[in-house]
């Protein structure tokens, strides 16, 4: 007896490692292309500037791409689900002018939670709103979010009347400012943190899974019992959610909220989660993939600005990085 239970336990050793290992793959499921690439920007960068690899501009960078980093998490899950969104830039702006007013003694003076709480619902009605439109009225997520991306741009230029609101309490604008243990602010470690919870959810939870199936083909998974309109739904008002936090932290980065911020976002959103190799046509993707889309981004930009290229010229060299991105996403999945 005693050696039967020793072989098995010898036996179950390496297959837990072995599915443990399985599972660990799963959060960077498909993101081997992006990670070379990433390496491989860095080293060039690296090479062509003195103050690329250094800790003080790492740090920048993780700094930098915080608000996008967010943003792409929700964005992610409207991917896989074969959806987009095309108004995170537009419900940003609303969030942080919401949040603005709600708090700012200037105007109902109700304090920085109330603002934060307010801001965020609205936020999450927005990305409700979209799912809606995509799920009740059978628009096009492109049509039904683009809606939305006007409608949340008026109302935030409405909130002011296009002015910006300046000035925030200390405690807010030192989230994104003191970096605790000497490297990591708050509003790095918020973005690392739901990056986290996003990749287990969509890994080790049924849910989770889902939404892989939904976009793999919504009618089988409705057939197979998914509720798939009502996790539309709830995706739309995640991404919604989050697109106000990503507010939240840029007017904490900046100490001000002004209706124009977010515009152009949602390319850049989009463009990391596909950079990431999630696919287009919904069914791929992973938020580890998601973030080193994200990174691949962020250091483009920090590289080319260090090496005193053009801001038009990084626009060019973004949207051709794009291309590139979504040209290899539809050379996979005709080889496929």
């Amino acid at each position: 007896m005693a050696l039967s239970n020793g072989a098995s336990e010898l036996k179950a050793g390496p297959n837990a490692q072995a599915a443990a290992g399985a599972k660990l793959s799963a959060l960077f499921a498909g993101t081997m292309g992006p990670l070379i690439g990433l390496v491989l920007l860095c080293l060039a960068l690296s090479l062509t500037t003195d103050t690329f690899l250094t800790v003080r501009n790492i740090l920048n960078v993780l700094d930098q791409v915080t608000v996008l980093g967010i943003m792409a998490i929700g964005m992610t899950l409207v991917i896989l689900i074969g959806g987009i969104d095309l108004s995170v830039g537009s419900v940003l702006a609303l969030a942080a002018m919401v949040m603005g007013f709600v708090a700012h003694p200037d105007h109902l003076n109700l304090g920085m939670p109330a603002g934060i709480v307010t801001a965020l619902v609205v936020a999450g009605l927005c990305g409700l709103v979209s799912g809606l439109l995509v799920t009740v009225t059978k628009l096009p997520p492109f049509i039904a979010t683009l809606a939305m991306m006007s409608v949340a741009r008026g109302l935030a230029n409405m909130i002011t009347d296009g002015s910006q609101i300046i000035g925030f309490p200390d405690w807010f604008t030192s989230l994104s400012i003191i970096r605790h243990f000497g490297f990591l602010s708050v509003t790095v470690g918020l973005m690392i943190v739901l990056a986290i919870i996003f990749a287990i959810f969509l890994n080790y939870r049924a849910t989770g899974r889902s939404l892989y199936a939904i976009g793999g083909s919504a009618e089988v998974a409705r057939l197979s019992g998914i509720p798939v309109k009502s996790l539309t739904n709830w995706v739309y008002a995640i991404c919604g959610v989050l697109a106000g936090l990503a507010g939240i932290v840029l007017a904490a980065r900046l100490d001000s909220v002004q209706p124009s911020s977010g515009f152009g976002y949602e390319l850049d959103t989009i463009a990391a989660v596909v950079i990431g190799g999630a696919s287009l046509s919904g069914g791929v993707g992973s938020i580890g993939g998601t973030a080193i889309g994200v990174l691949i981004i962020g250091v483009l930009r920090n590289g080319l600005n260090l090496l005193g290229v053009s801001p038009f010229i990084q626009q060019v060299v973004i949207g051709v990085v794009i291309a590139l991105a979504v040209a290899t996403d539809t050379w996979r999945r005709r080889a496929q």
